[in-house]
Order: C-alpha cells, then sequence, then structure tokens
C-alpha cells in the first residue's frame, strides 16, 4: 500500500490525534502520551481508543515511539501531513506587524542594511536563525554595463540590472587600454545586451564570439573578452545573510555535542545553506517548507526550512526564511515568513527604495 493511500485513509479522529500529537510535541518537545491527548485536547473518547489511534498512526509511518518510551512523536511523513493537509495559521498580532514594518523602513534607502536588517528580525521574531540570500543578479535584466581604467592593465567593470542591482569587479588584463577604447567596449555591450536576462548574457557573448566579424575587428574581440571574464565571475557571485544560530541551542534538539557541532559546521560553509535556499528559487511562488531529509543534503538533514521569494514587480530576486529544527511552530512562523517577504517586496518597489 503506497503512502498516497494511506493519507486518504485517514479519518477526522486520525486527523485529530495526529495534530494533537504534533502540536503538543511542538510545544514540549517530548514524547506525548495517549493520557495527555485525553486531557488537553478534548477529543471526547477515552485514553484507550486515543492509544489505538496512535498504534494505527504509527503503523501507518505517520507517528514513531523513540526509545522504550511510553509516548510518541511525529515522523516527517506525519509532519508533512500535518503541514499539507490539517494545519491551521496562528494570526499575526498588530503589534508584531508594526514592528517589522518599522525596523524595515528604518534601512529602506540601503540596500545591504535592509538585507541584513531582515535576517536579524525573522531570527527575533522566530526564534530561530533567519536568513536572507543576496539577490541573484542572474534573475535580472541589463541596464547598463560601464568599464573604467584604474590604471595600466587594470580595468573596473561595473553592472547595473534594471532591478537597481550593482556589481562590479576589478579585472587584471594583459594588454593596456585607454578609457575611450573602454567606453567604445561599453556601448557595444549595452547595445548587445540590451534587456535580456542576465542569465543568458554569457551565452549571448560567447554566439557572439563565434560570428566571423569578430575575427577581424580587435573592438568586438577584446570587449566580448573582457565582459565574457566579468559575467563568469557576476553570475557566480551569490551571498547570504544569517542571523541568530545561536537560537538553536536552545532546542533541545541541538543539546547533544555531536549534533552542535554539525549544525554549526553547516552554517560555517555557507555554501550548504545557499544551495539549500537555491533549490525553493526554482518554485517561485509562496511559502514553501523543506523538512529535513528532503533537502537531500546529508549535512542539513536535522534541520528544517520556512522560505518565501521576495521580488521586484515581476522580477524574481532571492529568498528570505527561518532555519530550525524539525520540530519548529509552524503555525506561527510561516506567516511571519509570508508577511516579511511581502513587505520586503513592497519596500523593494518604492521610488525611493532600489
Amino acid at each position: 500500500m503506497n503512502g498516497e493511500s494511506l493519507v486518504t485513509e485517514l479519518t477526522k479522529r486520525d486527523q485529530q490525534v495526529l495534530e494533537a500529537v504534533i502540536t503538543d510535541h511542538i510545544q514540549s518537545g517530548e514524547p506525548v502520551g495517549s493520557r495527555t491527548i485525553s486531557k488537553r485536547y478534548g477529543l471526547k473518547v477515552s485514553s484507550a481508543t486515543i492509544r489505538n489511534v496512535m498504534a494505527d498512526l504509527e503503523e501507518m509511518g505517520f507517528l514513531q515511539q523513540p526509545h522504550t518510551s511510553a509516548g510518541r512523536v511525529p515522523t516527517e511523513k506525519g509532519l508533512r501531513f500535518y503541514l499539507d493537509s490539517i494545519m491551521k495559521f496562528k494570526e499575526m498580532e498588530e503589534e508584531e506587524r508594526r514592528l517589522i514594518r518599522q525596523a524595515l523602513q528604518e534601512t529602506q534607502k540601503d540596500m545591504k542594511a535592509l538585507l541584513q536588517r531582515t535576517s536579524r528580525i525573522l531570527s527575533r521574531f522566530c526564534k530561530q536563525a533567519g536568513v536572507v540570500l543576496w539577490p541573484k543578479i542572474s534573475l535580472t535584466r541589463l541596464k547598463q554595463i560601464e568599464f573604467i581604467r584604474l590604471r595600466p592593465h587594470q580595468i573596473m567593470a561595473i553592472l547595473i540590472s534594471k532591478s537597481g542591482l550593482v556589481h562590479h569587479a576589478v579585472l587584471d588584463w594583459e594588454e593596456d587600454i585607454t578609457q575611450d577604447e573602454l567606453d567604445k567596449y561599453g556601448r557595444y555591450l549595452n547595445e548587445l545586451l540590451e534587456d535580456i536576462p542576465l542569465g543568458e548574457a554569457k551565452e549571448r557573448i560567447l554566439n557572439e564570439m563565434r560570428k566571423e566579424k569578430v575575427l577581424f575587428d580587435q573592438l568586438y574581440s577584446r570587449a566580448l573578452k573582457i565582459s565574457r571574464h566579468f559575467f563568469q565571475s557576476a553570475l557566480e557571485k551569490s551571498d547570504i545573510y544569517i542571523e541568530g544560530q545561536t537560537n538553536l541551542l536552545n532546542n533541545p534538539e541541538f543539546s547533544d555535542v555531536e549534533r552542535m557541532r554539525r549544525l554549526f559546521e553547516a552554517f560555517e560553509d555557507k555554501s550548504r545553506i545557499i544551495r539549500l535556499l537555491d533549490k525553493t528559487l526554482k518554485v517561485s511562488q509562496g511559502v514553501q517548507i523543506i523538512l529535513g531529509q528532503e533537502s537531500e543534503l546529508q549535512e542539513l538533514q536535522e534541520i528544517s526550512l520556512i522560505s518565501s521569494p521576495y521580488r521586484r514587480g515581476d522580477t524574481l530576486l532571492g529568498v528570505l526564511g527561518v532555519i530550525g529544527p524539525v520540530r519548529m511552530d509552524y503555525s506561527r512562523i510561516i506567516p511571519v515568513v509570508e508577511f516579511t517577504a511581502s513587505l520586503l517586496s513592497q519596500l523593494m518597489e518604492e521610488p525611493e527604495g532600489y
């Protein structure tokens, strides 16, 4: 019998018991017994009946019994069903909304400060680690590219996207090129790459380099070689802001020294967290939740991610979220992540923004 058919066979009582076990376990961090469910959640059935339902849920893979404990805890399968089918969101308080709005508006004119503040806010309000993936320049369109001669054999390349993102890099070049020549390169490339997604710029440049005219024109050849080198660094660049990693130590899941070590190794190597957030960029709509092993990253299987994209107009810029143990208060944290992403997107759209 496959997982889908088991899910469809859950009765209303099964779902009520599963929801009660998960709610209690999220609050306490402890295995949950049938007597606890009977006393606290008003299901109007006996402890024996609840115990039988819990045994059935364990057999179907929604609950498990750790060690010799009389209580049970949810499996990732049980949590996934809860998140997708029966969870009820906790409404954010208006004061929470006001404080988040005020904190972000204070740094609105400085993108770096705004994104750092956003990760700090997520950490503070969710009591876990807050993360913000710096905008992916490859997802935006070119507004302007410019080259500046700094000194002999050294060029600064500056790229500005239509969404207002700026990327610059200093290139060491074997030939010495005058500023007048660099201005010509800029004009040529601005025309060649006008309004194309920057993720496609490198391929456009390579296609242009294959054309016969480039072989006979030094201007075309030099401009394309320099821009190819620059786009290689611009499109591969990715960064992330993380705040509140130490909040995770307040969760009993990470009281074990070995688990704590693995956790901080994951945060130390930011590329792992970036890979996790990159996975969510492929689905650009709404809040997404990656539970433990769903990350498919061996080193991150003890944590979960609640994320949401942020954008400017129709342009997807990046993703923000909260990282914590698999046992998180999803019903409270999801609305905070969703509200913060929506507010950040609004601030990106305003004229004094970016």
